[in-house]
């Protein structure tokens, strides 16, 4: 069949475990490898959400509005009456 019909069984049995740890070790390797790279990559996207909530909140400042909400901030009044431009 496989070329090792009667042969050691426990020669088989072993080549098996190691193929199976081998690989196991591969794949650890390699989720590793992944999720440092999402790690990082979610880093960075945090700093450019930074940069860009400072480049936000320097704009409003030049243009005045710093007491004006945060563009994150939801607006209840707004969303519970639709059209109505009356404060």
């Amino acid at each position: 069949m496989d070329g090792h019909d009667g042969d050691d069984p426990k020669q088989s049995t072993a080549d098996m475990t190691a193929f199976v740890q081998n690989l196991l070790q591969q794949m650890q390797s390699r989720f590793q490898t992944m999720s440092d790279s999402i790690i990082t990559k979610i880093d960075d996207m945090g700093g450019r959400i930074d940069e860009l909530e400072r480049s936000i909140n320097d704009l409003r400042a030049e243009m005045g509005v710093e007491g004006s909400p945060s563009p994150s901030t939801p607006k209840a009044k707004d969303e519970s009456k639709p059209g109505d431009d009356t404060a």
